[in-house]
């Protein structure tokens, strides 16, 4: 399994509970922030899904659920390279959307950019009331990489989404669970109890 720099704790913890499989981004101090470790931790998590799994769910270790790429790791690329780049992130977040199983996103804190993306992508969002999202890409000269547009169209609506990427709004918790973002709202603390109950009932 692809690690933390340090080696010593895995960039996404694998947990059973039953027939449920619970997958955690772990880069807490990172915000979950994702790099290519972590991506690449993802999609070997979805290429290997074990036959007597039954839905997956998947949150963030700490505070957030995800702050999106972690530009701290973000190099200058050709074009043919971000190119290349892009599709890992599409290839990866297809192999979420078209699992085998159904996966359940449990969203607290900040659910942004790749985020969002990779929230994007599960069939049902469970979020608490601390959730934010936002698709900041535009604000930085680089664009959603990952499917996200399209998937988020389909979620919000096109109007929504060209107005998260170009002005670089967030919605807060309750303006996400109008918009379609989330499938359930729950108080804070709440979301991996409530996540792991709609999984046991699919």
């Amino acid at each position: 399994t692809p690690t933390t720099p340090d080696a010593t704790e895995p960039l996404l913890r694998s947990e059973r509970d039953g027939a449920v499989l619970h997958l955690r981004l772990n880069r807490p101090l990172k915000r979950n922030a994702v790099n290519d470790g972590l991506i690449l931790a993802i999609d070997q998590a979805f290429t290997g899904i074990a036959s007597d799994v039954r839905c997956i769910v998947l949150s963030g270790e700490g505070q957030h659920f995800c702050a999106g790429l972690d530009l701290s790791e973000l190099s200058e690329r050709t074009v043919y390279e971000g190119v290349l780049h892009s599709r890992m992130w599409h290839a990866t977040l297809d192999k979420v959307q078209y699992a085998p199983v159904p996966v359940v996103a449990v969203l607290h804190g900040a659910t942004i950019g790749g985020g969002l993306e990779i929230a994007a992508a599960a069939h049902i969002r469970v979020a608490e009331r601390n959730a934010y999202y936002g698709l900041p890409e535009g604000q930085r000269g680089i664009f959603v990489g990952g499917g996200g547009s399209m998937r988020l169209s389909r979620l919000i609506g096109t109007s929504r989404m060209t107005d998260m990427m170009l002005t670089g709004r967030v919605f807060d918790a309750e303006e996400g669970q109008q918009a379609g973002l989330s499938n359930y709202l729950v108080e804070p603390g709440e979301g991996l109890s409530k996540g792991m109950a709609v999984a046991h009932k699919i």
